[in-house]
């Protein structure tokens, strides 16, 4: 079925969002109150890897893109979220590891909030893709892939991770701290989107939106991935 709409695009990736992500076994068992103590401690030393790399994806998205202040400029706002707003404070990094000690607090970090823990393939794997895709995308298919294949449903998948953390099942011998998760469903992720938004609206022809479709999917899918062999890895803890 041909692309016809940007519209048409926002609805078919929340498609895959809901079938493939939310509706997915990690996510329904988190919101189900399912996981053990040694489950969330797995889920998030692996997340740790995810997050802390997340800045070098965006690095890579704004070598991709043009260089023109309305390309990289929104990508570079979602990059200074991630280092606090230039507040150490609120490094995301930082952030992450108020949530971490909560789950994990048995494993020691670095000064540079690093667990010492061993990386799974899955979370390497979703870095090494996005960035890999990222490489050899056009600026379109850059812009697309950040902002339909993660800000656009960046809030409602993180909100509903914070949410399944919040379980009474996960919060007995001591409270997750969950902030990292709200803060980015309530005001970063939402707003990164509409940045990246009022690039790919420019872009009305059906071979433009058919690529930024593309470009979308196969992020989006490969986040979906990154949740299905992450919870893999915890079904064996």
């Amino acid at each position: 079925m041909a692309i016809t709409s940007y519209e048409q695009i926002e609805e078919k990736i929340w498609d895959i969002v809901e079938t493939e992500i939310i509706q997915g076994e990690f996510m329904q068992t988190l919101l189900a109150g399912e996981w053990t103590p040694a489950q969330v401690r797995e889920f998030a030393l692996q997340y740790s890897y995810y997050s802390r790399n997340f800045p070098r994806v965006l690095g890579a998205a704004i070598a991709a893109v043009e260089p023109e202040d309305d390309w990289w400029v929104p990508l570079v706002d979602n990059l200074w979220d991630e280092g606090g707003r230039g507040n150490p404070k609120s490094y995301h990094s930082r952030l992450y590891h108020s949530f971490m000690i909560t789950a994990a607090p048995d494993v020691p970090t670095n000064e540079k909030y690093v667990p010492d823990y061993p990386v799974s393939p899955a979370s390497k794997e979703a870095v090494n893709a996005f960035i890999s895709f990222l490489r050899n995308a056009t600026p379109l298919e850059a812009m697309a892939s950040i902002g339909f294949g993660s800000e656009l449903f960046a809030g409602k998948v993180m909100g509903l991770i914070g949410q399944g953390l919040e379980h009474p099942n996960y919060n007995r011998a001591q409270k997750l701290n969950t902030t990292f998760w709200t803060v980015h469903a309530d005001h970063h992720e939402p707003r990164h989107y509409e940045l990246c938004k009022n690039v790919l609206t420019r872009f009305t022809s059906s071979q433009d939106l058919e690529h930024m479709y593309r470009a979308g999917a196969y992020i989006t899918r490969s986040e979906a991935r990154f949740y299905d062999g992450l919870y893999e890895r915890m079904k064996s803890v």
